[in-house]
Formats: structure tokens, C-alpha cells, sequence
């Protein structure tokens, strides 16, 4: 089998007081994997600056000339993490079999990298790493983000649980990423959606050796009403249901009304003022939601995503006598297509 190009992509943000020791530990590791011939010689270490105010590119661009395996990608202004990713995987695809994305802190467990290339060899087009547990977070951290996770999944948002933006992805899964147009792209909730074959990959997250978190709580829940808004369109759905249960409800209340004033016990103008409040109320929310229905499917039109994707094509590529399609059977040596 022959050794995979690899890709590590790490989104950078004024990240001086950690970046020299993250490169050097990178560094190290990859020199491991590629004496171990797991990875390709080729393999490379790209850092994405992204709009960096402190030394973070001086820091990229003088390791890059005297380090092979180090490559910097500077953007021109501040775009966030998600698009700073984005932009180093699609730097990376062309040239790579696969890439890894992982933060700069390396809070994340470099040793996992490891695991994932032998997902990736077993034919694993994406593998997830996920934390065991979040021991290290606050309270309201590990409070706020289970929350957040056990919502999208009633929303009916397929994400991995207790998963960030540390995976494997194969060359085809990235480009197949690059079918998704939207502007705001919530990376954890679209690399599910590709349906390519994937694996999970347990392990321990690290304190942050130094320099403060880019993800402070304004930014969290920003975050987490990206990804909501990108996937459900269930809060103008509760809108409209609301709408209906003050409809409803105003009628219930107008029969109540109604019959209050034939036992005399309301003053006059009482009745049909609540009554015509309670009602016009909900026609108004009812209104609303309707609206947003259509507002909703113009907006999950507006995102052109691809309606389907192939995984394996036996019309276009005939298939060998014996060879059977893989996620079923296969012969030792069958290549997988991802090769």
C-alpha cells in the first residue's frame, strides 16, 4: 500500500505565544509517522493565518524557509476559524490524500493523528475525533455545550457528539465540501452529510499550554446560533405553532367571554376588546409563521447544496471480475477508490 500524502491544516489567530512550540511538536510527529511509513515523505504541516495582529505570520514565514514540511497560508483579513479551516483544507486537497484539521493550542491530542491514518488506510473516508469526556471544562462550559448538542440532535441535525473540528477527511470528502456554497458553511454539521464511510476516534483533550481561548462566550453563542440557523428551520416552525395555539386558544376564551356577558358579570366593550386582541394575535403569528415557511424553503434554496453524492459509480467504472464493491466484500487486492 502506498504511503498517503498528508495535510495537517491549523487555522491560526494570534497565536505567537504558543505557535513556536505547536510547530516544533508538529514537526516531530510527522517526522515519526513518515519513519514509521505511515505517511509520505510529501507530507506537510499547513498553518492558516488568519489575520493575525501579532507575529503569528513572521513566526509561520521564517519556520517555512528553513523546514520542509512547514507551509504557511496567509489570508488577508480576519474571516473566523470555520472559514479559516476552509480555506487551508481547500489549499491542501490538491496536493494531499488526506488532511487532518486541528486547532493551535494542540489542546487536541497529536498522538490520535496517528489513529486516524490507520482509519483512513481501513478505508475510512472521514474519522472523528471525539473527547472521552470534558472533565477540563467549566461547569457552565460543560452545561452550555451538552445543551447544545442535545438540541441540534432534536432539531434533527446530525452532529457528533462531543466532536469539534479535529478529523480526517480523504481528498474526495474534501471535494465534495467544496459542493457546498453557503456562506455561513457549519463544518460540524456538514462533514456528517457527505455519507462518505467514517469512524470515531476517542481521546483525552489537554489544558491550553498558553495565550487566552479565541472562543470566549459571546463568540460561543454566536457559534452555536450559526449552526441552528443553518440547519432548522424549526424556530419559524414553533412561531407558526404558537400562531395556532393562540387561534385556538382566543376562540376557547371568546366562547368563555361570550358567555361571562350573558351572566352580566364583565363590563362593556370587555368582551369583544380581549376577544378581538386574543384573536388577531394569533391570525397574526399564524401570518407570520406562513410566511416563514416560504422565507425558510428560500433560504435552504439560496444554499445550493449538492441534492446527492456519489459514493461509488459501477456504471461509468466497470468493475473487475471478482471484485465486489467496497463496504462489502473485497479482495486483498482491491484498491479503494479513495486511493
Amino acid at each position: 500500500m502506498m504511503e498517503p500524502v498528508l495535510t495537517i491544516v491549523v487555522p491560526c489567530y494570534n497565536e505567537e505565544e504558543v505557535l513556536t512550540e505547536t510547530i516544533n511538536q508538529l514537526d516531530q510527529f510527522v517526522e515519526q509517522l513518515i519513519s514509521e511509513h505511515l505517511v509520505s515523505k510529501r507530507t506537510r504541516i499547513l498553518l492558516v493565518d488568519d489575520g493575525s495582529k501579532d507575529r503569528t505570520w513572521e513566526i509561520i514565514y521564517k519556520t517555512g524557509l528553513r523546514n520542509e514540511h512547514v507551509r504557511g497560508l496567509k489570508l488577508s483579513r480576519n474571516v473566523g476559524h470555520q472559514n479559516a479551516l476552509l480555506a487551508g483544507l481547500f489549499a491542501a486537497k490538491d496536493t494531499s490524500d488526506c488532511v487532518v484539521s486541528i486547532d493551535a493550542d494542540l489542546q487536541d491530542e497529536i498522538e490520535v493523528i496517528r489513529e486516524f491514518i490507520l482509519k483512513y488506510n481501513e478505508g475510512n473516508e472521514i474519522v472523528y475525533g471525539v473527547r472521552k469526556r470534558r472533565d477540563s471544562d467549566t461547569f457552565f462550559k460543560r452545561t452550555t455545550a451538552q445543551g447544545f448538542y442535545k438540541l441540534m440532535k432534536k432539531m434533527g441535525v446530525d452532529l457528533v457528539y462531543n466532536h469539534a473540528d479535529f478529523r480526517l477527511m480523504s481528498k474526495r470528502a474534501v471535494t465534495e465540501l467544496e459542493g457546498y456554497k453557503e456562506v455561513n458553511l457549519f463544518l460540524r454539521g456538514i462533514v456528517p452529510l457527505l455519507g462518505f464511510k467514517s469512524d470515531i476516534v476517542y481521546y483525552d483533550r489537554k489544558e491550553r499550554q498558553a495565550g487566552e481561548t479565541k472562543y470566549p462566550l459571546k463568540k460561543m453563542l454566536a457559534f452555536a446560533f450559526d449552526g441552528i440557523t443553518s440547519f432548522s428551520i424549526s424556530p419559524i416552525r414553533f412561531v407558526l405553532f404558537i400562531g395556532f395555539v393562540s387561534f385556538f386558544l382566543s376562540l376557547l376564551f371568546g366562547i368563555y367571554f361570550i358567555l361571562l356577558k350573558a351572566l352580566g358579570e364583565t363590563q362593556t366593550g370587555w368582551t369583544s376588546l380581549i376577544t378581538s386582541i386574543w384573536l388577531i394575535g394569533g391570525l397574526q403569528l399564524i401570518a407570520i409563521g406562513l410566511i416563514g415557511e416560504y422565507v425558510g424553503k428560500i433560504y435552504k434554496e439560496s444554499k445550493h447544496r449538492p441534492k446527492f453524492i456519489i459514493d461509488i459509480d459501477t456504471f461509468s467504472m466497470p468493475i473487475p471480475r471478482h471484485h465486489l464493491i467496497r463496504g462489502y466484500e473485497e479482495e486483498d487486492h482491491y484498491e479503494s477508490p479513495h486511493r
